[in-house]
């Protein structure tokens, strides 16, 4: 997963150098990552990573946590709302929609709704999670010691470039507006949204009902 965040992260960088140039990332991307063993390695690591995130809300007995700890958890349970909105807006609108992934199409379309800020906001979390993760992992390494100030560049530095490439992208399609648009009557846009609220509603109510029973099961055990 987290090489999918880096390598997605990486083509949004692109974006400063030009629009073109992060289209053709894209589409190495979506070859990657669309055909079946990617498609396989991406959902099952997803699927895995939930499950056992579900695992810890639920058995979680007291939220006395350090604050890094704090920072890790609310960075995990942010990035399914950012896989969400992307495979609605990629794989669900090609597969069932029709409409091309390509950023000239999605970053037009985030334009247009005003919600390109709150697409750059959704960039960090996934990323700032895994490093943390890694981190966790390896700081007790001598290597890991030596390369702090490195890895601590690069977990600023590579969010900030990709929304910065994010950002050039919008302001390129502002001065030269795509040749094919979607039209404001299109139904696709909108149930590509439907999609989206369907699926964070349902996300937001697995790890509340999660939570509630955790704490049920807790009760019980101390009666």
């Amino acid at each position: 997963m987290l090489s999918y965040l880096s390598l997605h992260l990486l083509s949004h960088m692109l974006g400063l150098v030009s629009l073109a140039a992060a289209e053709q990332a894209l589409r190495w991307g979506v070859w990657l990552w669309q055909g079946w063993p990617g498609t396989l390695l991406l959902y099952g690591a997803f699927s895995l990573h939930f499950a056992l995130a579900l695992r810890t809300l639920y058995l979680r007995r007291h939220w006395r946590l350090p604050p890094v700890e704090w920072l890790r958890l609310w960075a995990g349970f942010s990035l399914p709302a950012l896989l969400m909105g992307h495979a609605v807006g990629t794989r669900v609108a090609a597969s069932v929609y029709g409409l091309d992934p390509s950023y000239e199409r999605v970053v037009d379309g985030l334009v247009r709704s005003g919600s390109e800020g709150w697409q750059i906001a959704l960039l960090a979390p996934g990323w700032l999670h895994g490093c943390l993760g890694l981190w966790l992992t390896l700081r007790s390494r001598p290597l890991a010691q030596r390369l702090r100030p490195l890895l601590l560049a690069l977990l600023v530095a590579v969010p900030l470039l990709s929304a910065a490439g994010f950002w050039r992208m919008s302001r390129e399609l502002e001065a030269h507006p795509p040749a094919i648009r979607l039209a404001h009557d299109d139904p696709r846009p909108q149930a590509l949204q439907h999609w989206r609220q369907a699926l964070l509603a349902a996300y937001l109510g697995l790890l509340l009902a999660t939570l509630m029973a955790g704490r049920l099961a807790d009760r019980a055990a101390r009666r």
